[in-house]
């Protein structure tokens, strides 16, 4: 599993980006993905998370109503569409492999997510 996230940039406050994470290894159809992000000096923070069949979904309260996550299992993709951009939201954003097969619910858990892949920055600038 080689997990790659890109997209990121730098962006006005009130501004949108689009993350995409690709899986260069073996199809990741079977499992959850989440975003997570770790801005400067702070902890790694859960940002939302999608089961393997994309029917369910989790965010965190702080994202909420503006990001929102997708996945395409036969391109094998995962998005995060974030919109209404703050600036403490400045990190670098990173996807992730549940390690759970097929778990019905995705999870907050960060110590559940096994795969990391190599995460994209982005700057909101103020």
């Amino acid at each position: 599993v080689q997990l790659q996230a890109s997209g990121g940039g730098l962006v006005q406050a009130g501004g949108s980006l689009s993350l995409s994470c690709t899986n260069s290894g073996r199809s990741f159809g079977n499992y959850g993905m989440a975003w997570l992000r770790q801005a400067p000096g702070k902890d790694l923070e859960f940002v939302s998370a999608i089961n393997w069949s994309g029917r369910h979904t989790n965010y965190s309260a702080s994202v909420k109503g503006r990001f929102t996550i997708s996945r395409d299992n036969i391109k094998n993709m995962v998005y995060l569409q974030m919109n209404t951009l703050k600036p403490e939201e400045t990190a670098v954003y990173y996807c992730a492999r549940d390690s759970l097969f097929m778990a019905v619910l995705p999870t907050t858990l960060k110590e559940r997510y096994d795969y990391w892949g190599r995460g994209t920055l982005v700057t909101v600038s103020s």
